[in-house]
């Protein structure tokens, strides 16, 4: 495999500023493979994934929701040297949120004490106020997170955006690797890459371990809440539930009886113990959040707060990944951990900050410029690839409601020789590693890569047209 492409300045993942592979034994067994015999491994993948129903849903789109996943086959490839400054730099990470959101929601002491501004805290549309006085299960906030990464031109990895709610795409990771290993099973021979059949059973285990302390003597019961089958990670809810061996559940399935969650079984109530909930905080109970909701359970939040079922991820740590939040979180590591940020955030500038604001307007056509509660890609201005009219447009939104919106220098996503018809091509890809909390940590080796598959793209998002390759971790 020799692709005939120039990098102009973009840190290639495969190939070096010299265009010599960094991985030659890979770059031997691709290079072996004729291009038809490439772009049929191709054709076969994508006929599988259509044949094994690995789907997403795409709202609105006038194809009809249910799409295909997008896969590439060609793998992306992580040193062990980068994975290890990565695992480290991801613990610390979710180990300080999760102190912030501990102390947020309790005597709020990084506030008082000026690290984060109160005001920017309280006013995010993801602060909980019923989450006050209250902690968590075992202390864990955030037990499932997906954190955005992505390599610059200089090199360095950087940390986008962090995911606390309800990340998604990891049944993607699973999935990939499993096809990998249908249609290319040569590439790996000779070569030691970390597993990640795994996830689903640690995933259990973290939510077995951050159970309330008085569950009953058979261990505790866990379910998966799902909105239902129009939700866009619908194929992902299944894969999970199935694969950790729990009922997938709706909030019909789920009723409060003598202040505990039990959910209905042809043999009667049972208890429930611990929730992975796939629902936003809103819709989980009426009672507590948005009274229209017919997703979630009347009274959960009621229960929660005495301690008898655990939610993972808890109830309001969306302010953790508020963008507005993010801009202070090497502050924030700092603050509780007296460590510098091991991954670094990417320089952005807060709207809400009258200089900052007029900065970002002023450069609009320098500037990725985005919402600070969307995800999916939705809402955001790439300033150098804008039209006037586009900027004209996100200028009236800032100064409309400046506390919504952060600005960012464009950084070059670093690229990955892609299949692109008959060719190979560089394209720009991210990484969404999964973290895992419990009574300890653990990290899913790689994580998701997302690849912008339109050329000169950098949106990666599937929902705007990106897709995926299997990430290995070289050990």
């Amino acid at each position: 495999m020799k692709p005939d492409y120039a990098c102009d300045g973009v840190y290639d993942e495969f190939f070096s500023a010299t265009s010599q592979p960094r991985y030659p034994d890979l770059a031997h067994s691709l290079d072996i493979m004729t291009p038809g015999s490439l772009k049929k491994r191709q054709q076969t993948a994508e006929e599988l994934l259509h044949e094994r129903g690995i789907t997403f849903a795409v709202y609105g789109h006038s194809d009809g929701n249910e799409k295909i996943w997008p896969f590439d086959v060609l793998p992306r490839v992580i040193t062990s040297t980068d994975w290890e400054m990565m695992h480290s730099g991801l613990i610390q990470r979710i180990r300080a949120l999760n102190l912030f959101l501990d102390d947020v929601y309790s005597d709020g002491k990084i506030m008082k004490d000026g690290v984060v501004p109160a005001e920017l805290v309280f006013s995010a549309k993801t602060f909980r106020k019923q989450c006050m006085g209250f902690r968590p299960p075992q202390g864990v906030w955030t037990h499932i997170t997906g954190t955005d990464l992505i390599r610059h031109t200089d090199g360095q990895i950087y940390v986008l955006e962090d995911n606390l709610r309800c990340p998604s795409g990891v049944s993607y990771v699973l999935a990939n690797r499993d096809l990998m290993k249908f249609v290319l099973p040569e590439i790996f021979s000779g070569t030691s890459i970390a597993p990640v059949e795994e996830y689903p059973e640690r995933l259990l285990q973290t939510l077995q371990q951050t159970a309330p302390s008085d569950v009953e003597n058979d261990g505790p019961v866990c379910v998966l809440l799902t909105p239902g089958i129009y939700n866009s990670a619908y194929f992902e809810h299944c894969f999970l539930a199935q694969q950790m061996g729990i009922e997938l559940v709706t909030g019909p399935d789920l009723v409060i009886d003598g202040g505990y969650v039990k959910m209905r079984t042809t043999h009667g109530l049972k208890r429930v113990d611990v929730i992975y909930r796939r629902i936003d905080d809103d819709f989980i109970d009426p009672l507590a959040f948005r009274a229209d909701s017919a997703l979630g359970v009347p009274g959960l939040m009621e229960v929660y707060r005495k301690g008898n079922v655990t939610i993972a991820n808890a109830p309001g740590t969306g302010v953790a990944d508020d963008k507005a939040v993010y801009a202070y979180v090497p502050r924030i590591i700092e603050y509780y951990l007296s460590e510098e940020a091991i991954l670094p955030n990417v320089p952005t500038y807060l709207c809400s900050e009258p200089d900052s604001m007029k900065y970002v307007l002023e450069h609009l056509e320098e500037l990725v410029v985005k919402p600070t509660n969307e995800s999916g890609g939705y809402g955001i201005l790439m300033g150098p690839m804008s039209t006037a009219a586009e900027r004209e447009k996100t200028a009236a939104e800032v100064k409309a409601n400046p506390r919504n919106f952060i600005a960012q220098p464009m950084l070059n996503l670093s690229t990955v020789p892609t299949i692109a018809g008959d060719d190979v091509r560089p394209r720009h890809v991210d990484l969404r590693p999964f973290i895992l909390y419990g009574k300890e940590f653990y990290i899913l080796p790689g994580g998701l890569t997302r690849v912008a598959l339109k050329e000169g793209s950098m949106i990666v998002n599937s929902s705007q047209g990106g897709g995926s390759k299997d990430t290995w971790v070289l050990t």
